[in-house]
């Protein structure tokens, strides 16, 4: 199995601080408060890598973290309503501006709460990484809130509102570590392929 040693590198806020690694990057993306921090913690196998918060919105920069053979990279979360504007707008752009390099993107993680349907800000992310032909996988984390029936049920109506298989989303706890090896086997096979 990959073994992940993780460390934070540095916080992006433009395009002129991005990395070009030579190292394959995975991107974390998902709205506000759906568990990012908590799932590259979980990834980590450490509590405070990356900072969690009850507060949804903390993440405003692109924070990249050295996980041995890739580097991570933690986007801001979108569909947050308690910012401004131009706090919107700006974190926009640096998402634009990321996605935009999409060569040096080898996969990304769209993280969806599988207690709820998914919101159109998460189906629009899913539109934009179809049509821009960026690979991905669709995690729902806070499988532990559900029983197992109703995870199953929740993961196929993911499928339906993304108009993906049930195949291509893992669902995951950071509490119970579920669905944590099952992503280490995804990111070794993203790996294999660089």
């Amino acid at each position: 199995m990959l073994k992940i040693k993780a460390e934070f590198i540095l916080s992006a806020a433009s395009k002129s601080q991005f990395l070009q690694p030579a190292k394959p990057i995975i991107a974390v993306c998902g709205k506000s408060n759906v568990g990012k921090s908590s799932f590259i913690n979980m990834l980590a196998g450490q509590k405070k890598l990356a900072k969690v918060s009850k507060e949804p919105g903390r993440t405003r920069l692109i924070n990249y973290f050295g996980m041995g053979e890739f580097i991570l990279a933690d986007l801001p979360g979108y569909g947050y309503a308690r910012v401004s504007q131009a706090e919107k707008s700006r974190w926009a752009k640096l998402l634009d501006d990321f996605f935009a390099e999409k060569a040096a993107i080898s996969h990304v993680f769209s993280l969806v709460d599988i207690r709820h349907d998914p919101t159109a800000d998460d189906r629009q992310m899913i539109e934009y990484l179809n049509y821009h032909i960026i690979p991905f996988t669709v995690i729902a984390t806070k499988a532990d809130k559900l029983s197992r029936a109703q995870a199953l049920r929740s993961i196929t109506n993911i499928a339906a509102a993304f108009k993906c298989g049930a195949g291509n989303i893992i669902a995951t706890s950071s509490q119970t570590r579920q669905g944590l090896e099952e992503v280490l086997d995804k990111i070794s096979g993203i790996i294999s392929q660089v």
